[in-house]
């Protein structure tokens, strides 16, 4: 048998007709939800050096005119426009912003808007497609594509805390893509694209849908989100472990206390410089990561057990836990 009968008789390629269905379903995608994405521009005044402008991305949530944006895009905000699909511009004002989790939103006055339809983050596996649309150094609606590459990351955001629960994707993401929504090929948005990682090729993270839907509530209603405030400033130590086993602890960290706001709640309850924050009432505190999760708007008001770990004693004071200033 010669090898162009042998060539005959192989299967035909059917890499052609998977190609057309990925096209297919990113197009799709693409058509149900880049009228709902906008950007976003902020410009600042400054003194002696006229105006600076900021840009980035953002998505109409609800037809009334909500966009959700990044909490880094509107920082030190001045004037804020939004410019539509169809090329209006309309001025914006700040309903929100909640700097931990890199989340925003804005208002804005105008018809015929499309809102954007709101997926599960929480179903995502890795490997499964997803589409980033935004505004890239101005160029509106941009499209990349990629995969989910990893869940359950953690983001450190500029105001220090940690955003939980971080999808890591490959999808090519520039500045001017922060705030655009993050969609899966059926249209539904599962996350708000906020980082790249400067030199990291293929690395752009999203805040997950599941927590904006957490945080847009408060947004909505008191334009940030409360969190309790013990008036300290500390770091992640690790304990020894002879300290733990002397003090019959099932740690490998804790938080040492490095400052206190005089007056503040820790300072009134007799926390010192140097004490280590080993537990807030039953909570293990490993961490200043664990004592910020640990602080929530349901503590405010509230008393609390603060166990510390003074030269070699063990103590517990009696803090009330105040609401962290805006």
């Amino acid at each position: 048998m010669t090898r162009r009968r042998l060539r005959d008789m192989l299967p035909v390629s059917h890499d052609h007709d998977l190609l057309d269905e990925y096209s297919r379903a990113v197009t799709h995608a693409v058509d149900l939800v880049a009228p709902s994405v906008v950007s976003v521009t902020v410009t600042h005044e400054r003194e002696q050096r006229g105006t600076a402008q900021a840009n980035g991305s953002g998505f109409v949530f609800a037809a009334d005119g909500l966009v959700l944006t990044n909490s880094h895009v509107v920082e030190g905000r001045a004037n804020i426009s939004v410019t539509l699909p169809d090329g209006r511009e309309c001025p914006a004002d700040l309903v929100g912003a909640d700097p931990d989790t890199d989340l925003a939103v804005l208002r804005i006055s105008a018809f015929d808007l499309s809102a954007a339809t709101l997926g599960e983050s929480r179903t995502l596996r890795p490997g499964q497609l997803v589409i980033a649309i935004g505004n890239p150094y101005g160029f509106q609606h941009s499209v990349t594509t990629g995969v989910v590459s990893a869940l359950g990351r953690s983001l450190r955001s500029r105001s220090g805390r940690l955003i939980e629960n971080v999808i890591q994707t490959d999808a090519a993401l520039n500045p001017g893509n922060s705030g655009g929504p993050l969609v899966t090929s059926d249209g539904r948005v599962v996350g708000v694209n906020t980082a790249i990682i400067a030199g990291g090729q293929g690395l752009s993270f999203a805040v997950p849908i599941a927590t904006a839907t957490l945080v847009l509530p408060a947004l909505l209603r008191d334009g940030r989100l409360r969190r309790g405030y013990l008036g300290i400033a500390g770091q992640t130590v690790p304990l020894l472990r002879r300290v733990s086993r002397f003090h019959h602890l099932m740690q490998s960290g804790a938080v040492l206390v490095t400052s206190l706001e005089q007056g503040g709640p820790a300072d009134r309850a007799g926390v010192r410089d140097g004490d280590l924050i080993v537990a807030l009432d039953d909570v293990v505190i490993e961490s200043l990561d664990d004592l910020h999760r640990a602080l929530t708007v349901e503590r405010i008001g509230a008393r609390a057990r603060l166990v510390l770990l003074r030269d070699a004693a063990r103590l517990v004071v009696i803090v009330r836990i105040e609401e962290r200033k805006a």
